[in-house]
């Protein structure tokens, strides 16, 4: 008899911020709120903690949860949400007007992996409510990348490239730095030998294709980062019309 109409969401703040968990629910009767929390397997109910809403100032990272009962002891719990904190933001702080837009704390590095071995890439970005993420490689979306870690078990030279992750949520999105990853140690073609497999790989390409650059880092200008999104529209755009399409950045 109790229906949860409005569910709290998770956050990604930055330690000391203050914001507010809300938890909304209809019911026949008068109903009770009663929030709890977790923290390293432990949870607790939180002393006083019997409203709608839950004020709080970010210090640690921790679950939460809220548990709304009627008069006739029906009781519900909603979903649990994660208040991420961040003790430690070297840049990107967010200003006093921050609205909650994504705003990255953590940029992943070049790397040089040999062939065969796992490969991870992590960012991290703040958040109210807690950003998605999605990663990119030389412009193409990675379809099941969509966390803060990249995992690729068992690197391929095929896996090289120039790697990015978009973090977004309600209020826009914010791009990582662009690293270029190096997978080594696969075999290579001699010169001749490989210039036979390009002339061959023309000689059969007999149908439409795209070659799509997107310059994005310039030696006397900032970093752009529309040319990694529009590549990205482009190829899919350009695939609907039939081409075969190779997106290359920088």
């Amino acid at each position: 008899a109790i229906a949860i109409t409005e569910q709290p969401v998770s956050v990604s703040v930055p330690v000391g911020y203050s914001f507010t968990l809300r938890c909304r629910a209809e019911g026949r009767t008068a109903l009770q709120y009663q929030w709890f929390c977790q923290h390293q397997s432990v949870c607790h109910q939180i002393p006083g903690a019997t409203k709608q809403d839950l004020p709080i100032t970010a210090q640690q990272t921790q679950l939460y949860t809220c548990r709304i009962n009627d008069l006739y002891k029906n009781a519900v719990f909603s979903d649990w949400v994660k208040v991420e904190v961040h003790q430690c933001v070297a840049r990107g702080v967010p200003p006093r007007l921050w609205r909650g837009e994504p705003v990255i704390v953590l940029n992943p590095t070049e790397q040089r992996v040999e062939v065969g071995k796992p490969l991870q890439l992590q960012c991290a970005a703040m958040g109210v409510p807690a950003p998605s993420y999605q990663w990119y490689r030389n412009g193409n979306l990675l379809e099941h990348q969509k966390k803060k870690k990249l995992r690729i078990t068992h690197a391929k030279v095929s896996d090289s490239g120039t790697y990015l992750c978009c973090a977004s949520n309600s209020h826009g999105e914010h791009w990582t730095n662009a690293v270029d990853i190096h997978i080594e140690g696969g075999e290579t073609l001699p010169p001749a030998e490989h210039l036979q497999l390009c002339l061959l790989v023309f000689l059969l390409a007999t149908g439409k294709i795209a070659l799509l650059v997107g310059n994005n880092r310039y030696q006397h200008h900032p970093n752009l980062m529309a040319p990694v999104a529009d590549v990205f529209e482009l190829s899919r755009l350009l695939e609907q019309l039939g081409f075969q399409v190779v997106s290359l950045l920088d």
